[in-house]
């Protein structure tokens, strides 16, 4: 399993070797927001949930909101970190999937739920569902990497940023899915 190298998008590096086409560079426009965000996110991936599921949940609310960004992005590196290709194909699918434990199908609903909210809110069913497999703890984190992937889906989607136009700057074009 490679390691993904995770470069900051204001970096001289990650800006040299970055490719990436989009409407507006939010990067650099809005510079010290970006950063905060970005924080945000990778102190959530140092959460024990989020390494666990972190790239289902990212693939899922990314596919709801169709980020191809992002989509792109989380495939790879999902595929780097050793995640199976069927798998990766049946997040989509994943009710009718046999591929995902309890646990994984609670989180997995959950991120539905969170990421397309219902007029009246998250029905009390996912709610008790997934407090049956994860602590307090572990959904608040749960529900933080929900809403940093939609918060970069809606960036990503907004300004049309091209799928695959930070491969090299952030080490995914491991992954050999070019």
């Amino acid at each position: 399993m490679g390691r993904i190298m995770r470069l900051s998008p204001l970096s001289p590096t990650f800006q040299k070797g970055m490719t990436m086409t989009q409407r507006v560079n939010y990067f650099q426009v809005s510079e010290v927001l970006s950063k905060k965000y970005l924080d945000f996110s990778m102190a959530l991936k140092k959460t024990p949930v989020v390494q666990e599921l972190g790239h289902l949940v990212d693939i899922r609310a990314s596919q709801i909101n169709g980020c191809g960004f992002c989509l792109d992005m989380h495939v790879k590196e999902a595929t780097i970190k050793g995640e199976r290709a069927l798998r990766l194909h049946h997040v989509a699918i994943w009710r009718e999937s046999t591929l995902f434990s309890p646990r994984e199908r609670a989180a997995l609903a959950w991120t539905e739920a969170l990421t397309a909210l219902a007029p009246h809110g998250v029905p009390d069913e996912i709610y008790e569902s997934v407090r049956a497999h994860f602590s307090e703890s572990e959904l608040s984190d749960l529900s933080f990497l929900v809403v940093a992937i939609n918060g970069w889906n809606r960036l990503n989607v907004g300004f049309r940023t091209v799928p695959g136009s930070a491969d090299q700057a952030y080490g995914l074009d491991k992954a050999g899915l070019n």
